[in-house]
């Protein structure tokens, strides 16, 4: 084992206390709230970073843009509930997701529902429920149509743009070009006229062209052509707006080189925009939706080290979680070339003596990483490995019974 002294590289962690050696949510250690989650793993979630986040939206953001949390991030119900008593609305992508927002005090008219492939249960929910119901499709038009005449109810129709133009630099580019999601903007204004001739009423535009994107010139880029398009597609089918969704894609820091989004420039083109467009969106609510940069930062995945090992020359230190609570982290949702999350040892913070290890979990696969080749303190069996940035897409796009291990627990402090 080579031990050497060394500055451990890592993208910006700064929304947790040390006090000592021991990173704390709420005055307590990462062990305590192992004994309140009575097992590692856990995850733990702290509501300080959510406000922290959610105040600079507010300080960088015009007033005029209302913000919605898209649940899809992170639905733990405790989350969720505390999110939806700061923000103008929550966004669901599943039914699975609707009973936690109907449970929140969000009206249902300030709830919408996105994603492709809804099925008819799941329509006949959202339009018994009377919450905003993003098509994406011209089946889902002609099912949403039908099941409103079918339950006596006036669905609260909203559709999802497949835009003419894409997020550059996205982490996942979510329009532009043959997309599963929503409906090509070329024959949206033909959609709009038949929703504003039938049974239900047409309330407005949702256009998200990507998510994670950390460089504000390319969010400003996509916000220029997102207002230039609603504008367009306003004046083809001759229909207003209630409501004007412009997506989200606000990116947060996981690897090293990344830095914080500057909401500036944003904020200040989102002013401009404001202006130019006044005679067309006055009465229009004007949305941005952010899931991951509202609580992605706020959580922690914690494990405990069960075992230590060298394997020619190579200290692997093995933990009792993996891929199947936190997938992202092992670089298999979304990743081209796998990179670090920021890992520490939680209760060795500060230590000088490090070494070079892989971190990985106890499942019988070479992809259960959570930490490979990092420099970390020398930990030894019992110390508990902790990773930044696991506050979103974390236990729920993982593949939680994979090999049949034990569940994660979730706290929310």
């Amino acid at each position: 084992m080579t031990q050497e002294k060394k500055k451990i590289d890592h993208a910006p962690m700064v929304y947790f206390n040390v006090q000592g050696s021991d990173l704390v949510i709420d005055n307590r250690t990462m062990s305590q709230i192992a004994c309140i989650a009575g097992q590692t793993p856990f995850y733990v979630y702290d509501r300080r970073v959510i406000l922290d986040k959610i105040r600079l939206f507010r300080a960088h953001i015009p007033k005029r843009i209302h913000l919605h949390y898209a649940m899809k991030a992170n639905p733990h119900p405790a989350l969720v509930s505390f999110v939806a008593e700061h923000v103008e609305g929550l966004d669901i992508a599943s039914q699975g997701e609707l009973p936690v927002a109907l449970a929140t005090k969000t009206h249902p008219e300030d709830i919408s529902f996105a994603g492709p492939g809804k099925t008819e249960r799941e329509i006949k929910a959202a339009i018994a429920a009377g919450i905003i119901l993003n098509i994406e499709s011209l089946t889902e038009l002609d099912r949403a149509l039908r099941i409103g005449t079918e339950l006596g109810l006036s669905p609260q129709l909203a559709v999802r743009v497949n835009p003419d133009f894409e997020l550059k630099s996205s982490g996942m580019k979510m329009g532009g070009g043959p997309k599963q999601f929503g409906i090509d903007a070329e024959i949206v204004p033909q959609v709009i006229k038949q929703i504003a001739a039938s049974n239900a009423t047409f309330v407005g535009l949702h256009i998200f062209s990507g998510s994670q994107n950390l460089k504000p010139e390319a969010i400003i880029d996509a916000h220029n052509k997102t207002f230039a398009l609603a504008e367009r597609l306003v004046k083809e089918s001759g229909c207003s707006l209630q409501k004007l969704n412009i997506g989200g894609g606000f990116g947060i820091p996981y690897f090293p080189g990344e830095s914080h989004l500057d909401l500036q420039p944003i904020g200040e083109n989102l002013e401009r925009l404001i202006q130019q467009y006044d005679a067309v969106f006055s009465k229009t609510e004007l949305i941005i939706e952010l899931g991951r940069y509202l609580v992605g930062e706020c959580g922690l995945y914690v494990s405990s080290i069960v075992d230590k090992k060298v394997s020619r020359d190579h200290t692997f230190l093995i933990t009792d979680g993996g891929l199947h609570h936190h997938l992202s982290n092992s670089g298999n949702f979304g990743q081209v070339i796998r990179k670090n999350y920021p890992v520490v040892i939680a209760n060795r913070m500060g230590a000088t003596t490090t070494e070079n290890v892989s971190v990985v979990g106890p499942l019988c696969t070479p992809l259960d990483i959570l930490a490979d080749k990092m420099t970390l303190p020398v930990a030894e069996i019992g110390d508990l490995i902790a990773v930044y940035q696991s506050g979103a897409y974390g236990k729920s796009a993982s593949p939680a019974r994979f090999l049949s291990h034990p569940d994660v627990v979730e706290l929310f402090l």
